[in-house]
């Protein structure tokens, strides 16, 4: 039982990131389906590597750099994966009026004028978020922006069909829905990314995470009819950078 799951969680861990995982884990498309529950407890992980390459930054550089540092960490431990889908996303719905045409954009391995600027803004707006934040919260709001995020590419899992027919496709062997348990499972991971932050802020970035979600989602229903990949990374950049927001804001009293 114990191995079995956390060849689900190391599953999960070699598909979306760099990261080395233990020889003895497997790979099928039934084993990835099953790693979707640990996809928050990912995000904790990138998000722990950013942490900790801010706070040991910190006692060297000013919070500006130690959020960059912070940035290029997470980034190369990823292999800017999600960045990718943000891209592609964009362009093929910056390009696109119909999904055949929008599907062959978000294929095309190039990267379009559209895709540039969403990569730019995405990057310029999560440095200058997590800088605006007070530096002893950064860690934690790192920590939690990767798990909520990868949370809300699950929720479109759970909620959503796959609209990609290719073998090819990146994200094909998550084609399966989700169960309920197994996003609870998902959700039990966001929760304990948000205990080291103030309720209020927790809250307050969750909604607009979601609200930022639900504005996706409903582009994809429009436009495709569901998810693609791109679709799932593209999420979980905007829903991270919304996140982020949410730590930020100052509602009216």
């Amino acid at each position: 039982m114990l191995r079995r799951e956390l060849g689900y969680f190391f599953g999960a861990v070699r598909f979306f990131t760099r990261l080395p995982v233990p020889a003895w884990v497997g790979h099928s498309s039934e084993a990835l389906n099953r790693s979707a529950r640990y996809f928050p407890a990912v995000g904790l992980l990138i998000g722990g590597i950013g942490a900790l390459v801010y706070v040991v930054a910190t006692y060297l550089w000013p919070q500006p750099v130690a959020v960059l540092l912070a940035m290029v960490a997470t980034i190369h431990a990823t292999g800017a994966f999600h960045e990718d889908g943000l891209a592609d996303m964009v362009d093929g719905l910056g390009g696109g009026w119909e999904k055949v045409r929008i599907l062959e954009i978000m294929k095309d391995s190039r990267v379009g004028s559209y895709g540039v600027v969403a990569m730019v803004l995405a990057l310029l707006g999560k440095f200058t978020l997590l800088n605006s934040l007070d530096g002893t919260l950064v860690p934690y709001a790192l920590l939690a922006g990767h798990a909520v995020s990868r949370f809300c590419s699950t929720a479109l899992l759970a909620t959503m069909d796959y609209v990609r027919e290719d073998l090819l496709a990146k994200a094909k062997p998550l084609a399966t829905r989700i169960s309920g348990g197994e996003t609870l499972v998902a959700l039990l991971f966001v929760v304990a990314s948000l205990v080291w932050l103030p309720t209020e802020k927790a809250l307050a970035g969750c909604v607009l995470a979601a609200l930022a979600t639900l504005w996706l989602a409903a582009k994809f229903r429009r436009w495709l009819g569901g998810y693609t990949g791109d679709c799932l990374g593209a999420t979980q950049q905007v829903s991270e950078i919304a996140f982020y927001l949410g730590l930020l804001a100052v509602w009216p009293r």
